[in-house]
C-alpha cells in the first residue's frame, strides 16, 4: 500500500492553504467583528474563487464546476477549514442532489450556480423536524399546472445570499413521498420569518422562511416524487465528509497556533511547552489530529471507489461523529495553552473553539451519528467499521 500523495495531491493541498490565508483569512476580524462580511468583501472572494478555479468543486466540469474527486474535495476543505467564521461558505458548493436535475434545470439552476452567477440553500429542518426528517411538516399539494407548497423551514444555511432554495417537502403530506422543489426566494407567499443570533460569527447567515401557499410549476421538482430523502442523505454525505474534513483542518490550525505561542511563552523563566502539563496537552492533540486525518484520508479514497449509497452513508457517519468531537477537544485544549489569551475574540483559537462547536449539531448530531453507526452494525457486523 502507498499511502504517498501525488505530485497533483500535493499541488492541489498547497494551492488550497494558499487560497485559504491570502484570501479567507484578511477578512476573519471583519466577520467578527460585523457578524458577516460585507458584499464588497463577498463579491471579492467570489472573484478570487473564479480566479484561483476552486468553484463548484463537487460538480462535473460540463456543469461548469471543476470536477473534484471527493478525496481531492477533502484537501481543499481541510485547508478551507482553517478561517474561521465560516468564511470558507463563500467558496460554494451547490447542493450535491442537482446533480440529478434534468437538463432544463441545470441551464436554469446548476449551471449558473457553478459559475458563481447564483446560490442556492438547502431547507429541510423544522421547528418539530429535525434529527427525524419524516415528521416534516412542510407539505406540496397538486394544483392545475404545478405544485403549492405550504409550511416552516429553519436553519437555511446561507438562506441570506441565496436566490433559490431547496426545499425538503411531502407530497399531500405523506412522509412516503419526500420530495424536493426549486424555490425561487422571490416568489409570492415566500417570507422571511427571522433570522435568529448564534454563538458563532458566521459569514452568512441562517434564516427561517415560511412558504404559504408558494406556488411552483411542474418542472420544478428535483429527481421524483418520492426520491427527497434518498437525495438529502446523499447531499448528507457530502456536507458530512465537508465539515469532518474542515474539523481536521481547524484543529490543526489551532494546535498549531497553541505550539507556537506555548514556544514564546516565558513563565517561572522558561517557555510553558517545558511543562510537562503544557507537553501533555500538545502530545494529545497532536495524536487526535494524527488519527482523525488519517480516517479523514483513508474513508474519502474509499467512498470515491464505491457507488454503494449506504455504505457511504455508513462511513461518512463515523468520520463526522469522530472529527466533530476531536475538533472540540483539541480547541478546548488550545484556549486552555493560551490561558486569558485564549479566551480573547482576537485569536483564532478562541474564533475556532466557538466556530467548531457546531459541528456535533449541524447535518446530523453526534448522537444522530452513533445510531447511524450502530444500526449498520447490527445490520453488516463490525467488519463495516474495523475492516480493511
Amino acid at each position: 500500500m502507498d499511502f504517498n500523495l501525488s505530485k497533483e495531491h500535493l499541488e492541489l493541498q498547497a494551492k488550497a492553504k494558499e487560497f485559504t490565508e491570502t484570501v479567507l483569512f484578511p477578512h476573519e476580524m471583519e466577520c467578527e467583528e460585523n457578524d458577516g462580511i460585507s458584499r464588497e468583501t463577498h463579491q471579492k472572494i467570489i472573484d478570487a474563487t473564479l480566479a484561483w478555479g476552486f468553484n463548484a468543486p463537487n460538480h462535473s466540469k460540463e456543469d461548469g464546476g471543476q470536477g473534484f474527486s471527493i478525496f481531492e474535495q477533502t484537501l481543499l476543505n481541510e485547508q478551507l477549514g482553517k478561517a474561521t467564521g465560516a468564511i470558507w461558505d463563500a467558496l460554494w458548493y451547490p447542493s450535491y442532489p442537482m446533480r440529478f436535475a434534468t437538463q432544463a434545470q441545470k441551464e436554469e439552476y446548476l449551471i449558473p450556480t457553478c459559475q458563481g452567477k447564483r446560490r442556492d440553500a438547502y431547507a429541510i429542518t423544522e421547528a418539530d423536524a429535525g434529527s427525524d426528517p419524516t415528521q416534516c411538516m412542510t407539505r406540496a399539494d397538486k394544483v392545475e399546472g404545478g405544485w403549492k407548497i405550504n409550511g416552516e423551514k429553519w436553519f437555511v444555511t446561507i438562506g441570506d445570499i441565496a436566490d433559490y432554495i431547496l426545499v425538503h417537502a411531502h407530497v399531500d403530506g405523506d412522509s412516503t413521498k419526500p420530495t424536493v422543489f426549486f424555490v425561487e426566494k422571490n416568489l409570492p407567499g415566500v417570507e422571511l420569518k427571522r433570522t435568529p443570533l448564534y454563538t458563532h460569527h458566521f459569514a452568512f447567515k441562517h434564516p427561517e422562511y415560511i412558504f404559504n401557499d408558494v406556488i411552483v410549476g411542474e418542472d420544478k421538482i428535483l429527481g421524483e416524487i418520492g426520491q427527497g430523502y434518498d437525495m438529502t442523505k446523499d447531499w448528507f454525505v457530502e456536507a458530512r465528509l465537508g465539515i469532518a474534513a474542515r474539523c481536521v483542518g481547524g484543529a490543526i490550525r489551532a494546535a498549531e497556533e497553541a505550539n507556537k505561542f506555548a514556544a514564546e511563552r516565558i513563565q517561572f523563566g522558561q517557555p510553558i511547552n517545558n511543562f510537562q502539563a503544557i507537553e501533555f496537552m500538545l502530545a494529545d492533540m497532536g495524536v487526535e489530529i494524527m488519527a482523525a486525518k488519517s480516517m479523514l484520508y483513508r474513508l474519502s479514497w474509499e467512498i470515491d471507489q464505491t457507488s454503494d449509497r449506504k455504505l457511504n452513508h455508513a462511513k461518512a457517519a463515523a468520520l463526522k461523529l469522530y472529527c466533530s468531537e476531536m475538533v472540540g477537544r483539541v480547541c478546548d485544549k488550545a484556549v486552555q495553552i493560551l490561558g486569558g489569551r485564549g479566551y480573547m475574540r482576537e485569536q483564532a483559537v478562541e474564533r475556532l473553539w466557538r466556530d467548531t462547536r457546531v459541528d456535533r449539531i449541524w447535518e446530523g448530531t453526534s448522537e444522530i451519528q452513533r445510531v447511524i453507526i450502530s444500526g449498520q452494525i447490527k445490520k453488516r457486523g463490525l467488519d463495516i467499521y474495523t475492516g480493511w
